[in-house]
């Protein structure tokens, strides 16, 4: 409002003045209503904020969620670097190739003719020998075994008499235990997909290998192994304290999840569309189990009678989550507690 107009109220008496002071009274209200509801509003947008931002934070490093959930930013090891260059450290006593008494094959390089004028030495016998040698593997291949079982009549009652193939022999043609066993290997515990399996076969060794007979040669293993895999079951069962744990998987494209159950000594893993109690009732070791169960307090363990203990590496994660969301200080403390505790 300008001089002039503020003359013109005062001027025109008290009632005037009155209104004008009224109505700036009531916008100024209307305004610190106003100012008061868009704080508010920003407070709880603020908290949000932090919760959305701690939850994109949030990874396997930081928390309990599975590695499984890393799919864009791969979380920083948890290691402490030593401070010590790569490679063996100064006054390591180091580990060297050692000279072999029993040589698989020996390599004999003669002398066959004299360097200054050119005389055989071909019956000259050596003033010395000097070795070395090396450590390789033979190029490998795929080695074909026949095996030829003999008929014989017997010259005295005339009875034929036919030897036995050896025990696994028993088609026409096929595999052996060594090759099946490094399919097997290869696939399971190196992770080699299929294709790729069967590429390594075709350039290492020649021999193409389809997929069909990979897949018959893991199922006939897995056949073999259940007998195995129910011991391991019954001694997890009858343990004193295990490891449980789960994470999220791909099956032929679907969302599954990995159950482990484990001991120093023992593992044990089971695949299932569903990651709680469904899927712990029917792998069947937790129902059965009394001891003491170890774990990230993933609710669906507390159904389960037997004792409960939290996992440590799951204490250092969150509290690692703590301190890099909130800047405290205290969990680093805590987590260097834990760690003189463990080690």
């Amino acid at each position: 409002m300008k001089y002039e107009q503020f003359l013109e109220f005062y001027n025109a008496g008290p009632e005037p003045v009155y209104k004008l002071l009224l109505s700036i009274i009531e916008t100024n209200k209307m305004l610190m209503d106003k100012v008061s509801s868009l704080s508010q509003q920003v407070a709880i947008q603020d908290e949000r904020i932090k919760e959305l931002e701690a939850q994109l934070s949030k990874n396997s490093r930081n928390s309990s969620k599975p590695p499984s959930s890393d799919e864009f930013v791969k979380p920083k090891s948890q290691r402490k670097k030593s401070g010590k260059p790569s490679g063996g450290q100064k006054g390591h006593k180091g580990h060297h190739l050692k000279m072999s008494d029993n040589p698989d094959r020996s390599i004999v390089h003669t002398v066959r003719s004299c360097f200054g004028c050119g005389k055989t030495l071909e019956d000259i016998p050596p003033l010395s020998t000097e070795r070395r040698q090396e450590y390789d593997i033979p190029l490998p291949r795929v080695e074909v075994i026949e095996h030829l079982v003999e008929s014989k009549l017997c010259p005295c009652c005339g009875t034929n008499n036919k030897a036995s193939f050896p025990d696994g022999i028993t088609y026409p043609v096929q595999y052996g235990a060594n090759l099946k066993g490094l399919l097997v290997y290869l696939n399971q515990y190196q992770l080699l997909p299929y294709e790729r399996l069967v590429e390594l076969m075709h350039d290492v060794f020649g021999h193409t290998v389809s997929e069909g007979t990979l897949y018959n040669t893991n199922h006939t293993v897995y056949e073999a192994l259940i007998t195995a895999e129910e011991e391991i079951v019954d001694q997890l069962i009858a343990a004193s304290v295990i490891n449980v744990d789960e994470t999220g998987m791909r099956v032929e494209g679907k969302r599954q999840w990995v159950h482990v159950v484990a001991t120093p000594k023992l593992t044990h893993y089971a695949y299932h569309a569903k990651r709680g109690s469904d899927a712990t009732d029917e792998i069947a070791i937790l129902p059965g189990f009394e001891g003491t169960a170890v774990h990230d307090f993933w609710k669906s363990y507390l159904n389960y009678k037997c004792d409960h203990a939290l996992c440590n590496a799951h204490h250092l994660r969150e509290l690692t989550g703590i301190m890099e969301l909130t800047g405290q200080k205290w969990p680093q403390e805590m987590i260097d507690l834990l760690l003189k505790k463990i080690l």
